[in-house]
């Protein structure tokens, strides 16, 4: 399924997604801190970023909004976007701060240490509200957007205007990705989370990010205090204990999909992607999440992320 065609007789975007993207340096040497590695290498990156490409692995039209430094990584964010099937016709360069880089530290199997060359802003905290592709955010099926859009001036006003426009349509989604490196405190991070979910339909986080964003961290609380701000759907990831998915009218609990981990950074990417897909598709809530769960858990017995975002087959085969 397919979003519709616009007013203009241009076919919507499947998926629209906002906010971060980057270059992901990964060391090919494993259980050991970034001062012993020897070699590593360049991926695609960045939350946001991933879920577009997640979202393309399933089939999908997708485009991302969002900021590259005027420098050969940001080149490479646009190579490496066309040639996953991500539109890249809203990434634009900045004069100024340089394209993120993120290293990480690989401890199997749930330690992964990130570190993040963004300071003191990033090309993509500085998108502006008078770039926004509001039509293309309007019309899309799903618009994916991220907590840490949030953080800063003048992606903040950015995200609200894009909101604005979508009039808090259906499957417009927020990952409540939390990160505290980006933020002055936890209250402020509080203060703009509560005043998103009033305009998005769709709430994604673990149980830290619910605290953030509702006060809750017990799973049953947190999507009950996310349903009660009015978003038709709250998914609540418990690591070890798998997924709370919550309707006003039905709740499914998933249990987690046994896998060798190697890098579990980009499985809440992947589970992202794989959820816009099942929305799309129109399928039920369970199915819906437990599709998204064995996707998740394929891209966390692989290193890196982008890349290794799987295909609709390859999550349908493993989960059967």
């Amino acid at each position: 399924m397919t979003a519709p065609a616009t007013p203009g007789g241009v076919a919507a975007y499947d998926v629209v997604a906002i906010g971060r993207t980057g270059v992901d340096i990964y060391p090919l040497q494993h259980g050991v801190g970034l001062e012993k590695v020897r070699t590593f290498e360049k991926f695609l990156g960045g939350s946001a970023t991933n879920v577009a490409v997640a979202v393309a692995r399933h089939g999908h039209r997708v485009a991302l909004v969002t900021r590259t430094g005027q420098d050969a990584f940001g080149r490479y964010v646009h190579e490496a976007l066309r040639d996953f099937g991500v539109d890249d016709a809203f990434v634009t360069a900045v004069t100024g701060p340089p394209t993120p880089v993120t290293f990480c530290e690989v401890f199997p199997p749930d330690d992964f240490p990130l570190w993040f060359y963004r300071y003191p802003t990033a090309p993509d905290l500085l998108i502006e509200a008078d770039e926004m592709p509001l039509d293309a955010v309007r019309d899309a099926g799903v618009y994916w957007s991220t907590v840490t859009g949030l953080s800063q001036e003048p992606s903040r006003t950015a995200h609200l205007r894009g909101w604005e426009a979508r009039g808090r349509r259906r499957h417009t989604v927020l990952d409540l990705d939390y990160r505290p490196m980006f933020w002055p405190d936890p209250a402020e991070a509080s203060e703009q989370v509560s005043r998103a979910l009033e305009l998005v339909t769709v709430a994604v986080g673990n149980r830290e990010e619910c605290e953030i964003a509702v006060g809750e961290s017990d799973p049953q609380r947190a999507a009950d205090a996310l349903l009660d701000r009015g978003v038709e759907l709250a998914v609540v990831k418990q690591g070890p204990k798998g997924v709370l998915a919550a309707t006003r009218d039905e709740r499914v609990e998933v249990r987690p999909f046994p896998v060798e981990v190697v890098n579990g950074l980009g499985a809440g990417d992947a589970f992202g992607g794989a959820l816009c897909h099942g929305l799309l598709e129109g399928w039920g809530l369970r199915r819906v999440v437990e599709f998204a769960n064995v996707a998740g858990a394929i891209v966390a017995g692989r290193l890196e992320c982008s890349t290794a975002m799987p295909t609709t087959a390859e999550v349908e085969e493993r989960a059967t």
